[in-house]
């Protein structure tokens, strides 16, 4: 177990913003910062940063929490490798409870997944170096290609032996069992024709090694070349996909590429791992690489998180073309700007930055690219210059490459620029935009309805419906619930006029209150129970003290999704803080009564309706006048109370 002086070290040497800004672009507003959903698939940001809480809020999934519950989240970690992570990342010594045999014993096992792909990596990059096969085959293909030292390690590139027990022979005798190592895609089990039993053996040999790292530098899975040429044999190998490795989410190079990326505000996406090696040498390091397979959604929304600019580069050969096309559609798709750049027959960005060198490759890139549309349309103009019919049909391609493009005013531009080009009338280019969108809406509308055709509603459905959202006092009460939990964490631990608490006011006015919401009674549960151990919770420190299941709710409670700009001061205009320690308790508390009695007031009305008996009727309708009597007194009060309160003043 690690140590708590351990766990309190890291926690007063972290920076959330600097911890977010690891995986996420995130930028400054007024106090805090917002950035698009790291969680989620959004067009406008939902993700908001507060530094002098130390705490994050993602509106569009609802996580929230500090900086280690993002790791954990973002990371698909446990908290013990959050903790980890970043005292590593801090510089903070790791001090244990426990011996790490019993630590070892302990880990889960993808904990020890990572542990083992560790493990290889050191493995194979020794291989690199310090064997004659491995300075002799692999140190010198990557010669050839012209990677230094630094390149090397910066990449953490490796050579696996020819022999088919050679790694797993040395990670067992290192104490790692077979089992993992079959999980990790290490080791490839297979059945023996010859008896009934399996046999297994290394899946790399006799390669080079490219170590996928994920966004926090942990390496995840292996590519590997081979270097010989057996045709029975394929060029490239990958590790497949594991608990820790799932390649539709990663792209390689991100991890060494995310701050260039941030930098530059563009992000240049090749086809392969030495592709990624190559311009990195030529001081071109905001690239990444889909690793040789179809570009994906998931891809994209990773570099969405560092910006919004993609180049795409493409191989000269027509393969490597119509596979870039593919993905550019993707890329509109996923509300990115894409640019284009074509390198010339027969080169790739690896063989070109080699052969021209860093200056004239880099000269090259800024005076080659491209928007897709002067893309497209170079890239047809010889078909399609004399023949209509091919015109025509260049015109729609390029059309439906701009309908999947979600912001409407980006689509306007790109519209005006493929009429000037193709030479088309505008209101031509618009008509056939036009068709196209509404064949996808029709097309959305019947997947929509065939998906609940068997659930279909009826009118009377659809009135009770409208009935349940025009009355549902439920959750009126449960707005006003949670509206005095939030007047609790903020002002809580304030002292009244009068000289008790806030949450003492709180507890004693409320105690007969019977709370709807199962996480509020929660909530008031542990703050009840930290005022037991003299312990008063605050905005500050709640995070870390509650129990993980309320830490998401907890952050949407503290974090404003739409915070006051710091401009309007500069007006002099000024809103007050609601969450007076001197009015806002009594208020909501009167907010809070007047819904639940509202609640009353409606279940009698239906209890009436079903009563069997006159008597019945009878006593529900005076109890009902009770009701309404207390009623209005509650609103006599809290009128009163907002009439003296400053609440709205703006001035």
């Amino acid at each position: 177990m690690i140590s708590r002086d351990t766990i309190e070290e890291i926690r007063n040497r972290i920076d959330i913003v600097d911890v977010i800004s690891d995986f996420v672009s995130i930028k400054k507003s007024g106090q805090n910062y917002k950035a698009l959903s790291p969680f989620a698939n959004e067009k406008t940001p939902s993700f908001f940063v507060v530094p002098s809480k130390g705490i994050f809020k993602d509106f569009s999934s609802g996580k929230g929490g500090d900086a280690f519950t993002f790791v954990m989240e973002h990371e698909k970690l446990s908290y013990a490798e959050a903790i980890r992570y970043l005292a590593k990342k801090y510089g903070v010594e790791i001090k244990e409870d426990r011996v790490s045999d019993e630590n070892r014993a302990e880990q889960s096992e993808r904990e020890g997944l990572y542990i083992l792909m560790n493990f290889a990596k050191d493995y194979y990059k020794d291989l690199l170096k310090n064997t004659e096969e491995g300075r002799g085959i692999g140190l010198s293909y990557f010669r050839e290609r012209g990677f230094n030292d630094g390149t090397l390690e910066k990449f953490e590139l490796g050579y696996a032996l020819e022999g088919w027990e050679n790694f797993s022979k040395e990670a067992i005798a290192k104490g790692y069992n077979k089992d993992l190592l079959e999980k990790a895609g290490l080791v490839v089990k297979k059945e023996d024709s010859s008896s009934d039993s399996y046999r297994s053996y290394d899946r790399f040999r006799g390669r080079v090694i490219f170590p996928v790292h994920n966004m926090s530098g942990k390496v995840i899975a292996f590519g590997a070349r081979m270097l010989g040429k057996d045709k029975n044999q394929p060029k490239y190998i990958n590790s497949p996909e594991t608990d820790i490795y799932h390649k539709s989410d990663v792209l390689y190079g991100l991890y060494q590429a995310k701050n260039a990326i941030r930098q530059h505000d563009t992000c240049y996406l090749v086809e392969g791992y030495t592709d990624v090696i190559s311009l990195h040498q030529a001081d071109v390091e905001n690239v990444v690489s889909s690793s040789g397979t179809a570009l994906t959604e998931g891809q994209i929304k990773l570099i969405r998180r560092f910006t919004e600019n993609v180049t795409v580069l493409f191989d000269g050969d027509a393969a490597g073309i119509k596979a870039a096309l593919r993905g550019i559609d993707l890329i509109l798709k996923g509300g990115l700007n894409v640019r284009v750049v074509l390198f010339p027959d027969n080169e790739d960005p690896d063989s070109y930055s080699r052969k021209v060198g860093t200056t004239e490759f880099q000269k090259y890139l800024a005076e080659n690219t491209k928007d897709f549309i002067s893309f497209k349309a170079d890239l047809f103009a010889k078909e399609s210059k004399k023949d209509p019919i091919k015109k025509a049909e260049l015109i729609q391609e390029m059309v439906h490459s701009i309908s999947l493009v979600p912001n409407q005013l980006k689509r306007s531009i790109y519209l005006q620029e493929c009429s000037r080009i193709m030479e088309v009338p505008l209101s031509i280019i618009n008509s056939e935009l036009n068709k196209i969108l509404i064949k996808d809406r029709i097309k959305f509308r019947e997947e929509e309805t065939n998906k609940g055709a068997n659930n279909k509603l009826t009118f009377s459905d659809i009135h009770e419906l409208s009935k349940s959202f025009l009355y549902d006092h439920a959750k009126i009460v449960q707005t006003s619930e949670q509206e005095l939990i939030k007047v609790m964490i903020v002002n809580g631990g304030d002292k009244r006029s009068t000289g008790d608490y806030v949450y003492e006011y709180i507890f004693n006015e409320t105690d007969d209150v019977e709370w709807i919401n199962p996480i509020h009674n929660e909530m008031l549960d542990v703050y009840r129970g930290k005022i037991a151990e003299g312990v008063i919770p605050t905005q500050e420190n709640l995070v870390q003290i509650v129990p993980s299941n309320l830490v998401s709710f907890i952050t949407g409670l503290i974090v404003s999704k739409y915070p006051i700009s710091e401009g309007w001061k500069k007006h002099n205009i000024y809103i007050s803080n609601e969450y007076d320690s001197e009015i806002a308790p009594q208020l909501i508390i009167n907010r809070l009564k007047l819904a639940i009695v509202q609640k009353m007031l409606f279940d009698g009305k239906s209890k009436i309706k079903d009563a069997q008996t006159q008597t019945e009727v009878d006593n529900l309708i005076e109890t009902q006048m009770h009701i309404e009597k207390f009623k209005n007194e509650l609103g006599t009060s809290l009128g009163r109370i907002v009439l003296e309160s400053p609440i709205g003043n703006n001035s």
